[in-house]
């Protein structure tokens, strides 16, 4: 895809962090803008902000979990705009710990927001977008689904997070062998960054009151957030940054996008160990900061 100006782009999640550099990106580029965003405040911020540089844009509250409000997106954004040909899906949340720890408050939360999230906006807008490319010979549309390094290699302390970016790396897989079948005007893309400075590591604010476990959270979970939380703040790459890679991988038509492809030779060695049959070993093990990691979560479970 190569045609930005004047089109339209969506994203989930786009009130903060990544999402809201993806946006800014997008305006950048001539893009009319969605935010779509269960922080309403915050969301109409982010559109102020647009509108004030010239883009046009709206804001659209959306709970990527409930399917009707991913509809009542679509809705909006087609009676505005017309098709979009942006999707980024990209609202997520983040947990970890020992997976043993985990409620199944938890494994639901996640899983609603980080993988029928995703499920819900391409069950959504791929029928639009692929509606719109049968009707316009010129008509381009992308769906970019937000994953992870986490969802190519595992580690001590990543948990249901790392098991639901997994899935989205599966599901945007499937998703392009399946548009494959149907033309070549709808592609998708899958970004895969590694740690970012965002407020993700503070997103049980938005966490659904019904999902909220009774207890604190256990020792080895706090120290795993403490140490994700100053990862975090030390990520080789900015925001902007990584939206600026995500936007050149879809000019480029690249399935994968990796922000950090230094790190790749970790997911090289894990799939040795799967093709090999052996048995997991950490492939950060070498990474100072990762270690730590471990070590710091093996205290914690030893206390």
């Amino acid at each position: 895809m190569n045609q930005f100006e004047n089109g339209v782009a969506v994203v989930t999640g786009g009130a903060s962090g990544l999402g809201k550099a993806i946006a800014e990106e997008a305006a950048r580029r001539g893009m009319r803008v969605v935010i779509a965003d269960v922080e309403a405040g915050a969301m109409d911020g982010v559109v102020g902000d647009l509108r004030a540089r010239g883009t046009v844009a709206i804001g659209v509250q959306t709970d990527v979990t409930d399917a009707a409000s991913v509809e009542a997106l679509a809705d909006r954004v087609t009676h505005d705009f017309g098709p979009v040909n942006l999707l980024f899906n990209n609202a997520g949340v983040a947990s970890g710990g020992p997976i043993w720890e985990s409620t199944e408050k938890d494994w639901q939360w996640l899983f609603d927001v980080n993988v029928h999230g995703v499920a819900n906006g391409v069950r959504t807008f791929v029928p639009i977008m692929l509606k719109a490319a049968a009707g316009d010979s010129s008509y381009q549309g992308c769906i970019v689904n937000t994953a992870s390094m986490a969802g190519l290699v595992t580690a001590p302390g990543m948990g249901i997070y790392a098991v639901s970016k997994h899935a989205v790396i599966a599901l945007s897989e499937c998703l392009y062998h399946d548009l494959q079948l149907v033309g070549e005007q709808v592609c998708t893309s899958v970004l895969c960054p590694s740690y970012v400075n965002t407020n993700i590591n503070q997103s049980f604010r938005n966490r659904p009151p019904g999902l909220a476990n009774e207890g604190g959270p256990t020792k080895a979970q706090l120290a795993t957030q403490a140490i994700s939380s100053r990862d975090l703040a030390n990520g080789a790459l900015t925001p902007d940054e990584i939206a600026a890679i995500t936007f050149a991988g879809i000019e480029a038509g690249r399935f994968y996008i990796y922000p950090t492809p230094e790190l790749m030779p970790i997911v090289k060695s894990r799939l040795d160990h799967i093709a090999e049959g052996s048995n997991p070993d950490i492939p950060y093990n070498d990474i100072p900061m990762f270690k730590e990691r471990r070590d710091r979560l093996r205290a914690a479970l030893v206390e």
